[in-house]
């Protein structure tokens, strides 16, 4: 019984105001949301207490750790839900978190004006406004309670009617304000947001292998050929040139064309085969040039609009220089060999994984892998494709990205996974800026609405970026063998329309899709010898994909794969989805729409029936629309909702207009 008043006491102490599914949040606030610089975040919380009075409510934000808290209102919903959003103003981890309190005052005012309304003697309500006012000036700062003092005395000698005339005054209700009474606060667990550039999540990447920029096929290509190549990438439309790794290539098991494992002597290998007594992976492959010609290339590359990102490879040839210096970085056989890399039945035999728990592993491997991404990080790389994370340990993406963001907070990681959903969304949890997706996989209707839906309407909309690559040195995709230039136009509009972040491996502009007989693989793969192509040849898309990366960059609907919006064309073989612009007053009006209609049968002529979703812009059935085909540059109207489809893949697959309400209101 002695202890029942301080179980009391402490349970006082206890919140009285339910703040509640705060969204958006990830794990419950185990890992940070993802946004970019310049976009808003719209955080909404469940926000109640006992009781009748009125309550208020701020969502507060600020770099992580640092300095005071900035501070927006809530505005309250439906059933006790409330809404409010700011716009970080610089990259790098943030936290925010929701405040709520009793507004006395608020409380107050709002039964004073139900009384006075409804004709009551208010004479004692107004003697308790004034104690009430006299509450608050006690905890205020010294000028705010001035300005209560000064009210309080001049209020106390007007009349009933003059009083409360004078305590819902405006000028009354700003000096509470500033007299910061928040009776009960309450403030909600702190959750992180990661504040990324924007690049993070708007982007289009072309890969290149620089071996083969010489144009000449018996001499090995090196960065000052990728320097000429340069303008050519910029003018198709692209931001980003992806290389997959430049290191030294060991000797050891090295292997030949296609894969086979009697590579001559002039064979070049596999540039995955990371290690060579030239150095490991903070050194540069010889024949591609020296750390000058790469810094070179990197300033040339700034100056025509591009950024290099680098593939981080986490294995080595036998020959790279951490298996004689760190033997307890890898696992070895029972009889002292070494223990390939292997994907039963598979074996990699030019290449050896690292254990990140073997004997010497912690901490010594997990930093100088750190320390490889800080030394190119160093040189003006901030961005990077890493190969197979998920065959990686989880606790090292987590703290070996946070450690690298620390220092360049601009750094970006792209995760290149394709595994297990659960897998991938782990990835993108623990820290990668994008990543790999199903995207290559997914050619029908059905399965292509499913999965966009899934990526933007459920909880990987808040930390995972879809990165939609048309296909890969290691991926020839089944479609485009077979389907001709038309499906390489398909799988193009499709990626650039559906995603803010979309790329191509060099070949797919000139329709390369010779393949391996049975397999999901290149023939002639350039990952084990030097290709030089044709840019020029007939039947190349460049046009095409010139259009559709300027289309992308004149229209900040389609920088995000967030607020896709799938309508009704009736036919299983039209995909048909657009993507509004809204209104930046906050008001919900869409200023304009990208739409797109995409024939997925590359053999077949479509006319189609579908329906202009003129409610979007609140317009009738029967109202007319104007449309710009942004691909052709014609402009028309269209009135009525009920109109056809033409899609003819021998000409252009698909359509992509910008609509735009003709009144400009809705």
């Amino acid at each position: 019984m002695t202890d029942a008043p301080l179980d009391a006491i402490e349970a006082a102490r206890r919140p009285r105001i339910a703040i509640e599914a705060v969204s958006p949040t990830v794990d419950g606030g185990r890992f940070p949301v993802k946004t970019v610089i310049g976009r808003a975040i719209v955080v909404e919380a469940d926000v109640f207490a006992d009781g009748h009075e009125v309550l208020r409510a701020e969502v507060v934000w600020r770099p992580r750790g640092e300095g005071d808290w900035r501070r927006a209102p809530m505005a309250e919903l439906p059933n006790d839900r409330w809404r409010a959003a700011f716009t970080p103003e610089a990259i790098g981890r943030h936290e925010f978190a929701v405040e709520a309190w009793w507004d006395d005052f608020g409380t107050f005012r709002r039964d004073l004006t139900k009384k006075r309304e409804a004709g009551l003697d208010v004479a004692l309500e107004t003697d308790e406004g004034l104690i009430l006012l006299e509450e608050i000036a006690s905890t205020a700062p010294q000028q705010a309670a001035k300005a209560l003092a000064d009210i309080i005395l001049a209020t106390r000698a007007l009349g009933v009617s003059d009083r409360v005339a004078a305590l819902l005054s405006p000028e009354t209700h700003a000096a509470v304000e500033a007299a910061g009474h928040r009776a009960f606060l309450t403030r909600s667990a702190a959750y992180g947001l990661e504040v990324d550039r924007v690049q993070a999540a708007f982007a289009s990447w072309y890969e290149l292998f620089p071996r083969s920029e010489s144009g000449d096929p018996t001499r090995h290509g090196t960065f000052r050929d990728v320097i000429r190549r340069l303008p050519q990438i910029r003018d198709m439309g692209f931001d980003v040139l992806y290389f997959p790794p430049i290191h030294p290539i060991g000797k050891t098991n090295r292997k030949g064309p296609n894969n086979t494992l009697t590579p001559g002597p002039n064979d070049v290998g596999s540039p995955y085969a990371i290690g060579s007594p030239d150095g490991g992976h903070d050194a540069l492959h010889p024949e591609l040039g020296s750390l000058e010609d790469f810094r070179a290339l990197v300033a040339a590359a700034a100056d025509n609009g591009l950024e290099i990102a680098l593939d981080f490879a986490i294995q080595c040839s036998p020959d790279h220089p951490w298996l004689k210096e760190n033997p307890g970085w890898f696992k070895w056989r029972p009889d002292g060999s070494m223990k390939y890399a292997e994907n039963p039945p598979k074996k990699y035999q030019d290449i050896v994984n690292v254990d990140f728990y073997g004997p010497d592993a912690v901490p010594g491997l997990w930093v100088a892998l750190r320390d490889v991404v800080l030394f190119w990080a160093s040189e003006g790389v901030k961005t990077f494709r890493v190969d197979n994370p998920h065959t990686k340990a989880f606790p090292f993406w987590e703290w070996m990205i946070e450690e690298v963001k620390l220092e360049h907070p601009d750094a970006i990681f792209l995760s290149e996974a394709f595994t297990r959903p659960k897998v991938m969304y782990r990835l993108a949890k623990l820290g990668y800026s994008q990543s790999y997706t199903y995207f290559t996989w997914r050619n029908h209707k059905a399965e292509i609405t499913e999965y966009l839906t899934e990526l933007t309407t459920t909880a990987p909309k808040d930390f995972f970026r879809p990165h939609f690559f048309v296909n890969t040195p290691d991926i020839n995709p089944y479609f485009l063998q077979t389907s001709g230039r038309a499906g390489f136009l398909i799988r193009a509009a499709l990626a650039t329309t559906l995603s803010g972040l979309w790329g191509m491996y060099n070949g797919f502009e000139i329709c390369e899709s010779a393949p391996l007989p049975g397999k999901e693989e290149y023939l002639d793969s350039e990952k084990y010898e030097i290709r030089i192509r044709n840019w020029a040849q007939a039947g190349n898309i460049i046009p095409e994909i010139t259009r559709l990366n300027r289309i992308r960059k004149e229209n900040p609907a389609l920088h995000s794969h967030l607020g896709v919006r799938f309508y009704n064309c009736f036919d299983d073989h039209v995909l048909y989805y657009g993507k509004p612009r809204f209104a930046e007053d906050g008001s919900g009006r869409i200023e304009d729409m990208v739409l797109v209609f995409v024939n997925l049968d590359p053999f077949t002529v479509k006319n189609a029936p579908y329906e202009v979703p003129l409610w979007e812009f609140g317009l009738p059935d029967h109202g007319a629309i104007a449309v710009e085909d942004l691909m052709r540059g014609n402009r028309f109207t269209l009135t009525g909702k009920e109109q056809w489809i033409h899609l003819n893949p021998n000409e252009l697959p698909f359509h992509v207009w910008r609509l735009t309400n003709l009144s400009g209101v809705a």
